[in-house]
């Protein structure tokens, strides 16, 4: 396989647990209908995003890997013929909860998984609450499109996790994500942060030589703190080439089916012209593995 027609899920996500994976399912079965072989979805798409408030009662909304999410994700896969990346708030253990990537294999099966590294704790934003750091590593899922380099949200600041993914063959990079505005954020903060996270992901496929497909929730999602603000979630969900050019998007900040179509082969030609990989002083990276060097 030298291309593959991929698409990504960009939705707005209500409380109804049922009707989002609804939802979600009715796009699925248009972006298969479409031709796409792969369709990846966004960060913890069963619902709204929980993490903007520290509630104990809202570790019931996980669930076990495989489970009933991943289930009939698996059964739509095998209907379609489609590798899905879908992204859960998984039970692995009581007290123990994980922000998990799956990838279900064209024939339904569970490919294999990827637990969120980098987990932030910031206003809003207040994931180490409910998520342990994954302890999978930065390993690709092998598919039938392709190994996919599947990291979540904000594994996609950190140029290491792209690093890593590449070293361990990874034919793309996949980024699950929610990301939005404070509403209260001046117009041109929110056009630097948006920008900010276009460019960094541009930038790990420049540097790895390798596609990227980010996907990003949409819609306003109200804060249940009495003097929270609430995520206006930016959407803007694209694909980038091995030199960071826009195959497809950034897309608007409404629902969409972002449809695209890579060229697998391109990423050897690339890395033939710009060597990143062999240029690499491996002899002198040492101080990465410390915190701060002082």
């Amino acid at each position: 396989m030298t291309t593959l027609k991929a698409a990504m899920i960009q939705q707005s996500c209500g409380t109804d647990r049922n009707d989002n994976l609804e939802k979600t399912c009715g796009m699925l079965r248009e972006a298969a209908a479409a031709g796409a072989k792969l369709v990846v979805l966004q960060e913890l798409h069963n619902g709204p995003y929980f993490c903007q408030v520290e509630e104990p009662e809202l570790f019931d909304l996980a669930e076990p890997v495989p489970g009933p999410s991943s289930a009939t994700l698996g059964q739509l896969a095998r209907e379609l013929g489609v590798v899905i990346v879908a992204s859960l708030f998984e039970r692995r253990a009581p007290g123990l909860y994980h922000n998990t990537a799956v990838v279900l294999e064209k024939d339904g099966s569970i490919a294999g998984t990827y637990r969120k590294m980098h987990i932030p704790d910031d206003p809003g934003f207040y994931e180490k609450f409910y998520f342990t750091p994954g302890d999978l590593g930065f390993t690709p899922v092998e598919t039938s499109v392709g190994k996919l380099g599947v990291l979540v949200c904000w594994d996609q600041w950190y140029p290491e996790a792209a690093r890593l993914m590449a070293l361990a063959g990874a034919d793309m990079l996949i980024y699950p994500t929610a990301i939005g505005w404070d509403p209260n954020d001046e117009n041109e903060e929110q056009a630097r942060q948006r920008e900010a996270w276009i460019t960094v992901q541009r930038g790990h496929a420049i540097a790895n030589g390798l596609p990227l497909l980010a996907v990003n929730r949409v819609g306003y999602e109200a804060s249940t703190e009495c003097n929270g603000n609430g995520i206006r979630f930016w959407g803007s969900s694209f694909a980038a080439g091995p030199q960071g050019e826009f195959l497809a998007g950034p897309s608007g900040d409404s629902e969409e089916i972002v449809q695209v179509e890579l060229d697998l082969a391109r990423s050897e030609r690339v890395r033939r012209i710009w060597p990143f990989l062999r240029d690499r002083r491996i002899d002198a990276y040492g101080d990465l593995l410390k915190r701060f060097r002082d």
